[in-house]
Formats: C-alpha cells, sequence, structure tokens
C-alpha cells in the first residue's frame, strides 16, 4: 500500500533572533538595502552561532488509516514537524509528501480570521480545505452541535474564550472529512468532558480509515488512540515503534528517578554519628529497582541503615509526596511483628514498607525518610531519599483519557442494582 504520508531526511533550521516584522516602510526598505553588506560582514563567523535546527534528519512513512502518535519533551520538535506537514512552513533540507486532503489543529484558533463569526469561520476553513459549499453545509449542523456554540455563533470569534475557541476549531478540523487530520496537544484547553469528547472523535475519525498525526503529552491517551509511535529527541527521531514500548522507553527515560541510592562507607554516608544509611530503593515486590512501576504495580521500599547506639529504640517514618507537593500518605512501622519498641543492637538493619497496587496514582513521587528514636525524636531526616515513576495503566481506564484526579486511584469494589421496573413521570 502506497504510504500517505513519506517523509524523507527532513530539517529545519532557525536563525536565533530573527525578528518577523508585520510590515515595512519604503524608508525601512531602503535602509535595510543599504545596511545588509555591512550587517553580512558582521554576521559573517557567527553563523552557525546563530541558528539552531529544530527538526533534523527526520525520515518515517504512514499508511493511510493508521493513527501515529508523536511524543517528546517541550522543544524536541514536534510541532516543528506538524507546521511542515501542514504547509504552515517549509523545510530547510528533506522532502515532505502528503496525498490526501489535511485538516490541523494546531494552535487556538488557527485558520480563523477573528473579525468573522463562527459561522463564517466554518465555511472559510471548508474553503481552505477544499472543499465544496454543499459539502460544507452538510456538515454544518454537526459541526456546530459538537462544538456547543449555537448561542454565540453569529458572534465574532475575537469575543470567544479560549474554550470555545478550541471546540470550534476542533469541530471543523474533524469534521470536515479531511484524509490526514494532524492534532497538537488538543487536551491542553478545555474541560475533562470536552478532552473525552476530542478523543473519542479521534478513535471515530480513525476507525472510519482516515489517518492521525497526534501529538500529546497524555501517554494514556496516545497509548490507547495509536498503535505506532514516533518519539522525537533534540529535533531527531530517538526511537519509533509499538506504542507501549516506545511510552515505556520515553517515560523512563524522561522522568528524574532514584529508585535505588547506595553509600558502601559508613563514615561519609548520609546521617551521624547515631545511625546512618547504607542504601534505599524501590522496586517491584517480584522485581528489581530498574523494573517499571505502573499503578497496578505492588512496590517494596527498602531502607537499610547502620545503628551505632546499643539500645536505641528506632523506628522510620517516610512521607509520600506526588508531583504537586501533596502528601499522599505517612507510614510507620507501628504493626512490625520482630523489632518495633524493642532496643536495637549495634548494626545494619533494613525496614522494608509495602505498598499494594492499585494505590497509588501515576505520576513521580518522592519520599521523605524520618529516623525516629524512642518513638517521637527526629535524630535523622533526608528529602527525595527515593524518587520514582508511577506509570498509567490502560486497563485500568476504560473510556476515560484524561487525567485522573486524586493523591491516590484505589481499585475500589462497585456493585449496581436494579431495583424497580416501575419508572413513573414525575
Amino acid at each position: 500500500m502506497k504510504p500517505i504520508i513519506r517523509v524523507t531526511n527532513v530539517g529545519k533550521q532557525y536563525r536565533i533572533g530573527a525578528r518577523q516584522e508585520a510590515y515595512t516602510n519604503l524608508r525601512e526598505v531602503v535602509t535595510a538595502s543599504l545596511s545588509a553588506p555591512f550587517k553580512r560582514l558582521r554576521r559573517r563567523g557567527r553563523r552557525d552561532a546563530e541558528t539552531v535546527w529544530a527538526l533534523k534528519n527526520v525520515s518515517f512513512e504512514v499508511r493511510p488509516g493508521e493513527v501515529i502518535g508523536i511524543i517528546g519533551r517541550n522543544g524536541a520538535g514536534k510541532s516543528t514537524l506538524l507546521k511542515i506537514l501542514s504547509r504552515i512552513t517549509e523545510p530547510t533540507t528533506g522532502r515532505a509528501e502528503l496525498y490526501g486532503r489535511i485538516g490541523s489543529l494546531l494552535e487556538v484558533g488557527t485558520g480563523f480570521h477573528p473579525e468573522l463569526t463562527g459561522r463564517e469561520n466554518i465555511f472559510l476553513n471548508g474553503a481552505v480545505l477544499g472543499m465544496k459549499r454543499s459539502e460544507i453545509a452538510r456538515k454544518f449542523d454537526e459541526i456546530v452541535a459538537f462544538a456547543e456554540i449555537d448561542q454565540v455563533l453569529d458572534t465574532p470569534v475575537k469575543h470567544y474564550s479560549s474554550g470555545m475557541y478550541m471546540r470550534l476549531a476542533f469541530a471543523v478540523a474533524a469534521h470536515l472529512e479531511p484524509e490526514i487530520l494532524l492534532v497538537d496537544e488538543v487536551l491542553a484547553v478545555g474541560d475533562a468532558e470536552f478532552q473525552a469528547k476530542c478523543l473519542g472523535k479521534m478513535g471515530a475519525v480513525a476507525s472510519e480509515g482516515r489517518t492521525v498525526l497526534f501529538v500529546s503529552h497524555n501517554m494514556a491517551a496516545v497509548q490507547s488512540l495509536c498503535r505506532r509511535v514516533i518519539w522525537l529527541e533534540r529535533g531527531e527521531v530517538a526511537e519509533e515503534g509499538q506504542a507501549v514500548s516506545v511510552v515505556q522507553n520515553y517515560l523512563g527515560k524522561g522522568s528524574a528517578s532514584a529508585t535505588e541510592k547506595v553509600w558502601d562507607d559508613p563514615h561519609t554516608a548520609p546521617g551521624d554519628d547515631k545511625v546512618r544509611l547504607h542504601r534505599v530503593r524501590v522496586r517491584p515486590v517480584t522485581g528489581s529497582a530498574s523494573d517499571p512501576i505502573n499503578i497496578r504495580t505492588p512496590i517494596v521500599m527498602e531502607f537499610d541503615y547502620w545503628n551505632f547506639e546499643p539500645g536505641a529504640r528506632l523506628n522510620l517514618s517516610l512521607h509520600l509526596y506526588n508531583e504537586q507537593g501533596i502528601t499522599v500518605f505517612n507510614a510507620l512501622p507501628l504493626r512490625e511483628p520482630v523489632w518495633h519498641g524493642k532496643p536495637f543492637p549495634t548494626g545494619l538493619f533494613r525496614s522494608s514498607c509495602y505498598v499494594p497496587g492499585d494505590l497509588l496514582n501515576n505520576g513521580l513521587h518522592s519520599v521523605l525518610l524520618l529516623v525516629v528514636k524512642d518513638q517521637g525524636t527526629v535524630i535523622f531526616s533526608l528529602n527525595d531519599a527515593l524518587v520514582f515513576n508511577v506509570r498509567d495503566s490502560i486497563e485500568r481506564r476504560g473510556d476515560w483519557h484524561g487525567k485522573w484526579e486524586g493523591a491516590v486511584r484505589p481499585d475500589l469494589k462497585w456493585k449496581t442494582e436494579y431495583l424497580d421496573a416501575e419508572v413513573t413521570t414525575p
């Protein structure tokens, strides 16, 4: 099958500090032309330092009907790639070939004229896509219903909120039947209901056999919608392949995890003359510290420490925080069966805290570790003793693709009963 998109060695170079003027007058044009030779002389030898490659040697092919995710950190070149595919900008090197009508949703309000009404912009966008007026009219009511802008349909879009802009822009891009739909971070604007609605529509577009390129930082949505993912890193393709595998590798590299730390010298390890740490680590109960953790994974946090004070009654207190700095829980070994409340001899100890699966929410977590003596005196503390990423689980999401709120995400038991067949109208 012939590719519907073929990208071959595409590169895009920008000049740092270059300014695009909105307009110029005759005096500015004459002045610029006279001073140009001198500016070229001053810039000679500095050219390399004034340019940056947003994309470099990017190549891939997309078959008709594929849904491709494009992921990467901010500044990786994702939006630049979509702008090249949308013909908004031209590549510096290489070639991008697209065979089909393109619908783009790259920024809020892209392609809208602020002075025109919502109704007029729907027809304008359709005309830009190359559609006949009769085609646009056939889809018009469906677009308006999806965007939920009935009351402001004949109001200039410059008066729309960002959410209204986004709803209308997405509705136009998705409903006017392009063969290729390019979507850049549609979930960045809008409420949870709108996000789910957009993702559902993209899934429907894909099921109709149209091609979708989806840029997003929402890895759960990417894995749900896309079979194949392209990971961009510093303007180059870092990896391309099956969605689950590529997303796992991306998250593993992108998170600033510290799942294991070891200090071999008891004289210089964190602590004091009473207690010092030897090793801390977090791992799946049946795995190692290098294994991934998702929301369903039972984990154990292990703390190895030297006790230097004979007869000390020690216990550990750990505070687990999520990436918003919210305390998820504070755990102490109050029911530890062997050493709790008893005097410790000198030597090396290990205290382990077990956390069940289906409890933590996805995201980055950190541990504040406290060493407590005699049930109340903190003799040592260590911020970020552990830092680990909890990945999402597609099987726990169902039809919801947005952010799952809350410090925890337990898998609670539910029950629904059919109580009465008699229904009376109030």
